[in-house]
């Protein structure tokens, strides 16, 4: 079998893996809406440890000059601030020339940007990786699997909460997965032309990251009052980080 067709076929199970997502569409409204702040808890801590377990190890590996990166980073984390405030400025206009918008978070925008870059990473690496020898890319797309699972369950999570149905989370939640696809091909067609731009995507990645777990996930979880509750999202978010924390001792 061909190196293009290993490629191929890991980054399509990868992106498959996003409709894990359709076991939550067997489960009834009000029981989903009882269990989304835990999927909340578990997106935010698998984000924040994906963030510092995974992607900044991999972008400052062999560096010397971090302040570039730390300036991207911030970067990062502005451009997804003014993606939300613009996305708020459209979802609240209340001026009647405005356009009619129906009641999707801006979270679900920037979620479904930022996990489609993150993605197209996910192919880039895998067909580096089978460019090295078939053991490698197999072996890395195992643990790019593993580290899918928790967050694309919080993925979703996250847009049915920003407001999408069930189905429409999904299907968007596929969607940005494709992207691995794409960055699989890409990384196989073009190779050295660019891997230059790797570390700026991972960059803005992190900052997107950053940005959505802490400004959007985490102040959602202070609307409960509750002591189980409040136990149960610090567990869950804690939950989140350890898998990420885990899923490194298997790389």
């Amino acid at each position: 079998m061909s190196i293009f067709l290993y490629i191929i076929i890991s980054v399509l199970v990868v992106s498959v893996l996003s409709l894990i997502g359709i076991i939550v569409l067997s489960l009834k409204p009000s029981r989903l809406q009882s269990i989304l702040f835990i999927l909340i808890s578990l997106a935010a801590g698998s984000l924040l440890g994906d963030v510092f377990f995974h992607l900044l190890p991999e972008l400052i590996e062999g560096v010397s000059d971090l302040l570039p990166y730390s300036v991207l980073i911030i970067g990062g984390i502005l451009l997804f601030f003014s993606i939300e405030h613009i996305l708020h400025w459209r979802h609240h206009c209340e001026d009647p020339s405005c356009e009619k918008h129906d009641a999707i978070h801006p979270v679900a925008h920037m979620n479904i940007i930022a996990d489609g870059i993150h993605n197209f990473l996910d192919g880039v690496i895998i067909a580096s990786a089978y460019l090295v020898s078939v053991p490698v890319g197999i072996a890395t797309t195992i643990a790019v699997i593993l580290h899918e699972i928790p967050q694309e369950i919080g993925d979703f999570g996250v847009l049915v909460h920003a407001g999408l149905s069930k189905a429409r989370a999904l299907f968007f939640n596929f969607l940005s997965a494709l992207f691995a696809v794409i960055g699989g091909v890409a990384m196989y067609l073009f190779g050295s032309s660019i891997e230059h731009i790797i570390p700026f995507a991972v960059a803005i990645t992190i900052g997107g990251f950053i940005y959505i777990a802490t400004s959007d996930l985490i102040p959602q979880l202070h609307k409960t009052h509750s002591k189980v509750r409040s136990s149960i999202q610090i567990i869950m978010l804690l939950v989140g980080v350890g898998i990420m924390y885990l899923l490194t001792l298997l790389e």
